[in-house]
């Protein structure tokens, strides 16, 4: 596929909501066949009546691995090999680690965050090395610069994403494979609205999914979107430890989860 040629073939998790429902949309309006995966059908069916496309949905959970070995089979039998995998599907709480009950929360966050990513890849990568070509795409945070006071699972979720997707990019270079680092800050998403502390530098979900796809179609390694967080991301990274503890052991901490 030439790199200015839109994609023929785009598989999204955690497509029902945010960006990845934006990336969803983004992706039909070019004519793409989408594979969408969820835990919730029927918002699944909702944004397949909106692109007005050729839209397969999976309404599984990525801590399913069976599932989403057989979504992934599925949609490659029907349509053939994706162009294109976003591995969005993401989960965000506050955690404690004096809070018995924030352990369950935490393996949660990893667990989808983490090693979600690895079961969206996973059904994918061989058929892509065959065919000598193919993105994947993994949606890191901003957050996952530096350890957050209160988050963290999610910081921990999101580090890790960084570095496993920084390994499967070089591992994959030799066949042909892309893997794509994107490092969101604030994005208008339902996650988000959760926070309830100023988000410098707030993204409209549908411009960031316009923005995402330009990093994408350039090939780029690792991008922080939008630029203005990458600055903040650099400035963080440098940080001396005393100096970062001293900067944020007061930071508003996100929410725990209550129910």
């Amino acid at each position: 596929m030439p790199r200015s040629a839109p994609p023929e073939r785009v598989f999204i998790t955690g497509a029902s909501t945010g960006i990845g429902r934006a990336l969803a949309l983004h992706y039909g309006r070019l004519g793409a066949t989408l594979g969408l995966t969820a835990r919730r059908a029927a918002l699944l069916e909702e944004i397949a009546h909106a692109t007005g496309g050729r839209v397969e949905i999976y309404p599984v959970d990525v801590r399913d691995g069976s599932a989403m070995q057989q979504a992934g089979t599925d949609f490659i039998a029907r349509h053939g090999v994706p162009d294109i995998v976003i591995a969005n599907a993401g989960v965000s709480h506050g955690t404690i680690t004096s809070e018995p009950a924030d352990l369950a929360v935490f393996e949660q966050i990893v667990d989808t965050n983490l090693v979600g990513l690895v079961r969206t890849f996973q059904p994918f990568v061989g058929p892509m090395r065959e065919r000598g070509r193919g993105t994947l795409v993994g949606i890191a945070s901003v957050a996952g610069v530096r350890g957050l006071p209160g988050a963290g699972a999610y910081s921990a979720s999101k580090a890790g994403a960084i570095a496993y997707l920084e390994s499967l990019r070089v591992e994959l270079r030799p066949g042909g494979v892309r893997v794509v680092t994107l490092a969101p800050g604030y994005i208008d998403t339902p996650l988000t609205r959760q926070n309830p502390y100023r988000m410098p530098f707030l993204l409209d979900a549908d411009e960031a999914a316009v923005r995402f796809a330009a990093v994408i179609a350039a090939g780029r390694r690792f991008a922080v979107v939008p630029w203005q967080m990458a600055i903040v991301a650099r400035v963080l990274a440098w940080l001396p430890p005393v100096l970062f503890d001293l900067l944020f052991e007061r930071a508003p901490h996100k929410p725990r989860r209550t129910e």
